[in-house]
């Protein structure tokens, strides 16, 4: 059709001094991600065929998706600017609708059906659109088209779905069908809201599916399925909605005041769970928050937040030379891709431009945007209920996340590495399998089977999460083992800064070697790495540092380095120590370090060629190991004791007198309350 893209206007510091982003910036990203994509629209413009690798259902339920998932964005950019579009748009898609519902039509869309399942997830799109730019598009359609649309989402009734944030998606479309007059079934998207309902576990905390009895899942989709639907859903659904809105508006409230925690100064989320490649579809909560006035942040806050997440892809370039988002977290990177998702699967980032639902005049765009918690303060925010502990350090605006409580257990099925590792932040991504690479695994511990590898952390059983430490044990499983081993490992985490201190007690067989990692960096150039005596470091040339320290337990330190391992970079490293064990229960201690490029404003930036430490600073602990209690002093006075296993935990010798209270948490098995000294 011969339309250009705009150019992103300039910055606007003086409303925006974090980001730059104003509201007009968020309009011509989404102008540009429409107008890129429906140059692959197909003839009648119902399909929108991207090039690459098909999804596990298919290429038609692929080229559906691209146009239901920027007609999604497409709705949001007009519900918020009074219909305003790029020319030509809005009758392209009127026009993909009346092709893609007509069955006779050589590009019809699939059925809404047990065939092809993932057609209901587009349709919630199209349904959530077709609501939200009601006048414009929906208003306009022919008679005809419109009686076609509201036959064709007839097939979510009678469907088996997924039993987790996929219940949301036909009670939006029965909620659509209902204000058109069509024919629903109520008693179905009753029974799907309650099932909603099982999945809040408390303090606005969503598990996506289940009941936490075989497995825990806890990540963004929060945020852009369980939190987004249901707060949409009750602003279509008249007084049935109103009646729930104040319950929603809580939990959300709630949610939000420890999601704030999540994202790093440079505007990143903390990259842990899956479906990572909508990335700042992260930012949705946020949005939704301010619309329902169900926020604990103030509008500087919600627009810093959401702007930083926005200019943090887009100033990386997740885009590839035709303007399609990539599937990975900035250049293409195959290994974090789940097998649902296909080419059009990223622009689910949609979801982040509900912000543009709040009227230009709304103080979320007025007012002058505020630091996230990262930029005021930093510190530690502990969060019982998923199980995680995020660690936040002002110096350089890197948010960490420790990981007790979410592994997203499946019986039967692989570990997913964007569950069950130890940790995951806003710089860094797992260690996923690829082509040639070794088994290299970060922020684990795992037992070396001579024959089967290295074991993984499958099911996670959390013991406690209270101040900066959690605790949790697993028992190690290798694949293609199935019988129970008897293995068990418990470990313990206590946050200091950029600092964990992780100690691991492990009940196996003698003479199974222990691997125990940290944190994986990674970038275009390979890491530095350097080692010491019971240390080993690696320097990512853009600026992460990771850094592993044997304090008791291990025989040797190293660093591994691998290709194609991280989102984050083709080249990567990760400091790592093995232990020979030679009994049936053995303990090992260790201090984990992630540290960030300093910022502008932190403490003095590192030295050495390209601005990295060639070995990264270490802090000077002190540590004592009693039989499997640990006691540990850091550099600014603050004392740790953690009692592994059935050791008692009253009190200890320490210098010549007995210490009971000055030490911050003790007794790490369930049933025995922490000891906590005062400030």
């Amino acid at each position: 059709m011969g339309r250009t893209a705009p150019e992103l206007p300039p910055e606007n510091r003086r409303l925006s001094p974090f980001t730059g982003y104003a509201r007009e910036h968020w309009v011509a990203v989404a102008d540009r991600l429409l107008v890129d994509a429906h140059r692959f629209a197909s003839p009648s413009g119902a399909r929108i065929v991207l090039p690459g690798p098909p999804s596990c259902s298919g290429r038609d339920s692929d080229q559906l998706e691209g146009f239901a998932r920027t007609f999604l964005l497409l709705a949001y950019r007009m519900a918020g600017s009074g219909g305003a579009a790029p020319a030509g748009l809005p009758a392209a898609y009127a026009d993909g609708l009346a092709a893609g519902t007509d069955p006779a039509h050589p590009e019809a869309w699939p059925a809404i059906s047990a065939r092809c399942r993932q057609t209901l997830v587009e349709a919630c799109s199209l349904a959530l659109g077709l609501h939200l730019a009601r006048p414009w598009l929906w208003d306009r359609l022919d008679a005809a088209v419109r009686e076609r649309v509201l036959a064709w989402f007839q097939g979510v009734w009678g469907l088996p779905v997924p039993d987790n944030n996929w219940h949301l998606f036909r009670v939006v479309v029965g909620e659509f069908l209902a204000s058109a007059g069509a024919p629903h079934d109520r008693r179905e998207m009753d029974a799907d809201l309650a099932r909603i309902e099982d999945f809040h576990v408390a303090g606005g905390w969503y598990r996506d599916g289940g009941d936490g009895r075989v497995g825990d899942n806890f990540d963004h989709y929060g945020g852009w399925a369980l939190h987004h639907y249901p707060v949409l859903w009750a602003r279509m659904a008249g007084d049935r909605g109103a009646a729930r809105l104040p319950v929603l508006r809580e939990r959300l409230r709630r949610f939000l005041a420890d999601y704030v925690w999540f994202f790093g100064a440079d505007g990143a989320p903390v990259h842990q769970g899956r479906s990572l490649i909508y990335r700042f579809a992260a930012a949705t909560a946020p949005w939704i928050g301010a619309l329902a006035g169900a926020t604990p942040l103030t509008p500087g806050q919600t627009r810093r937040l959401a702007g930083g997440a926005l200019r943090h892809f887009v100033d990386r370039g997740f885009r590839d030379a035709h303007g399609i988002p990539t599937l990975g977290w900035y250049r293409p990177f195959p290994a974090m891709v789940q097998d649902y998702s296909g080419p059009a699967s990223p622009y689910w980032l949609a979801k982040a431009f509900a912000g543009l639902l709040l009227p230009a005049d709304d103080p979320c765009w007025t007012a002058v945007e505020e630091p996230l918690p990262v930029e005021a303060r930093g510190g530690v925010r502990a969060l019982p209920v998923p199980g995680f502990v995020l660690s936040a350090t002002r110096a350089d605006g890197v948010v960490r996340l420790v990981n007790h409580g979410s592994d997203r257990h499946l019986p039967g099925c692989a570990a997913d590495p964007h569950y069950v590792r130890f940790a995951y932040s806003t710089v860094t991504g797992p260690c996923l399998p690829s082509a040639g690479a070794g088994p290299v695994a970060d922020n684990h511990v795992g037992l070396v089977d001579p024959v089967h590898g290295l074991s993984a952390r499958a099911r996670i059983h959390r013991l406690r999460v209270v101040d900066r430490h959690a605790a949790s044990w697993h028992r190690p499983v290798w694949p293609g083992r199935d019988e129970d081993t008897g293995c068990r490992i418990e470990t313990a985490s206590v946050v200091w800064g950029a600092w964990e201190l992780r100690a691991h007690l492990v009940d196996a067989p003698a003479g199974l070697p222990l691997y125990d990692a940290g944190w994986q960096v990674a970038g275009e150039e390979p890491p530095l790495p350097s080692t010491g005596e019971r240390w080993a470091a690696a320097v990512a040339a853009a600026g992460p540092a990771s850094t592993f320290v044997s304090l008791y337990g291990h025989d040797e330190v190293a660093v591994a380095v691998a290709e194609d391992t991280s989102a984050f970079g083709p080249r990567s490293a990760v400091p790592y120590a093995t232990a020979r064990r030679t009994a049936r229960r053995t303990l090992h201690v260790a201090l984990v370090g992630l540290e960030g490029p300093q910022r502008p404003d932190g403490p003095e930036a590192p030295d050495g060629p390209e601005g990295r430490r060639r070995t990264p600073a270490r802090p000077a602990v002190r540590c004592r190991v009693r039989r499997w209690t640990v006691t540990v002093r850091f550099p600014d006075g603050t004392w740790v004791l953690v009692a592994m296993g059935e050791e008692p935990a009253h009190g200890f010798r320490l210098g010549g007198r007995r210490v009971t209270v000055p030490v911050r948490y003790a007794r790490l098995s369930p049933g025995a309350a922490p000891v906590v000294a005062p400030g």
